[in-house]
């Protein structure tokens, strides 16, 4: 039997009252069951809706006229809120926003991971929501006139939508970006150019330390040489004489990906300096550090609370980058290892160690999947595990080894809830019970949500 057709037509227009969100923050209305997802619809609206595409089972629309208005709908503070890519959510109230997150993770842990039993706290919040913010990598554009301008892409493209300020960064980023932009304008130095490959000034990356106010410069460029770049120096600096580094980092390749292999220090020192909690972290231009360092004290504070640590375990961290958890967790434990697989990284990660003068926290270079096993075999019981993984999760092969290793507790932190869900499943069928989440809003404005998770073997 032929399936019916979609209830509504493409270009067509229709009244749509908004009942949820999805979890790009998009409006969720239904047409006699068929639903539209519309951004910029709040739920409890109703409006005026555009069909612009439409599939099988779903279609999609544009926001025309709001009829009917939510409470929740706040006026964008940010002239480019519509146009840019780089926030999804100005539009809604910042209870909302944080709502919406702790949704999110309850929807993904019943609908992946079957465990809608599992208590999910409410998202840890904000005081102020704005210029959070430590570091900004913004691409380099040209205008006709010949003047750069720097921005970011527009949603879905790579037009640089032209701006002055980003009200997420901190504002001495904007103040840098501007400078290092008119400086290379005035000097003639071009854009570089994604459709030919040509041009020189790729990216403009700014750094700074929330706490320190230090502040490291990056300039990406497509070529090996910088034009002008004594008197680039010179200029930045009378301009802003407390910046601490000016580096230059060479990208010749034809990629999205923004820092290339090459860095060099220009002027200044190799790191700026940064403190979270009592702990002073070493930032290179690539190091991983959080960009959000007021939200970071507070994950890392209920990861702490979650690992219950009382002076005697031995902590296995995975994924530990430039060590900013685990010298968290040196701090309660007997010992921390951190396992990384960029060596840079691992560098990085014993560099702090010794600043903070910690001696119980050691680093390696690997494949967790591959050293775990190993430090079973050589006697090494963890007490507790805690893993940071990336977007896409833990891989299965990880997963076994730290079921193998059959720790106390696992203090799982991700920034991904579907991946996340599909994580604690396999966890809790390999004998651990999930005893709660706690969603950390990282990235106020936008769609994202960070989750700390406390398992304990069974």
């Amino acid at each position: 039997m032929a399936k019916p057709k979609p209830p509504v037509q493409k270009n067509q227009t229709i009244e749509l009252s908004f009942e949820d969100l999805t979890h790009e923050g998009n409006g969720v209305g239904k047409v006699d069951g068929y639903p539209l997802f519309v951004p910029y619809g709040l739920p409890g609206e109703k409006a005026e809706v555009k069909v612009i595409k439409v599939k099988k089972n779903f279609g999609f629309g544009k926001l025309i006229n709001v009829t009917e208005m939510s409470d929740d709908r706040v006026e964008p503070p940010c002239d480019v809120f519509y146009q840019c890519g780089g926030c999804q959510l100005q539009h809604m109230s910042y209870q909302m926003q944080l709502d919406m997150k702790q949704k999110q993770v309850k929807d993904n842990m019943k609908k992946i991971g079957h465990l809608e039993h599992v208590p999910v706290h409410p998202t840890i919040g904000m005081d102020d929501p704005w210029r959070y913010r430590n570091k900004v990598q913004i691409p380099v554009g040209q205008k006709d006139d010949g003047e750069l301008m720097t921005g970011f892409y527009q949603k879905r493209s790579h037009n640089i939508i032209d701006m002055d300020t980003c009200l997420i960064q901190d504002e001495m980023n904007d103040r840098m970006v501007e400078t290092v932009r008119r400086i290379a304008s005035k000097h003639g130095i071009d854009a570089y150019d994604e459709q030919t490959h040509r041009g020189v000034l790729r990216h403009i990356m700014v750094r700074t330390g929330q706490n320190t106010k230090d502040i490291m410069i990056v300039i990406v460029t497509k070529t090996k040489k910088l034009p002008h770049k004594d008197k680039m120096i010179d200029e930045i600096r009378d301009a802003y004489p407390n910046v601490k580094s000016i580096v230059h980092n060479v990208n010749s390749a034809k990629t999205n990906v923004i820092l290339g292999k090459e860095t060099n220090i220009l002027w200044g020192d190799e790191y700026i300096y940064d403190t979270i909690g009592d702990i002073k972290f070493m930032i290179s231009p690539k190091s991983f550090y959080q960009v959000n360092p007021t939200q970071t004290k507070k994950l890392y504070d209920q990861a702490l609370e979650y690992a219950d640590l009382r002076g005697g375990e031995t902590v296995i961290d995975v994924y530990c980058g430039i060590g900013t958890i685990s010298l968290f967790l040196a701090q309660k434990a007997k010992k921390v290892y951190g396992i990384e697989i960029v060596p840079e990284a691992v560098t990085d990660a014993k560099k702090n160690a010794r600043l903070n003068k910690m001696e119980n926290a050691e680093f390696y270079v690997g494949q967790a999947e591959e050293l775990m096993p190993w430090w079973r075999n050589q006697g090494l019981r963890p007490d507790v595990i805690v893993v940071d993984p990336p977007r896409k999760g833990c891989d299965e092969e990880l997963l076994k080894a730290m079921l193998d290793m059959e720790p106390e507790r696992i203090v799982y932190v991700s920034c991904n809830p579907s991946t996340l869900a599909r994580d604690l499943r396999v966890l809790e069928d390999g004998g651990y019970e999930t005893k709660e989440v706690q969603p950390v809003d990282m990235f106020p404005q936008t769609s994202h949500v960070e989750c700390v998770t406390w398992l304990e073997n069974k």
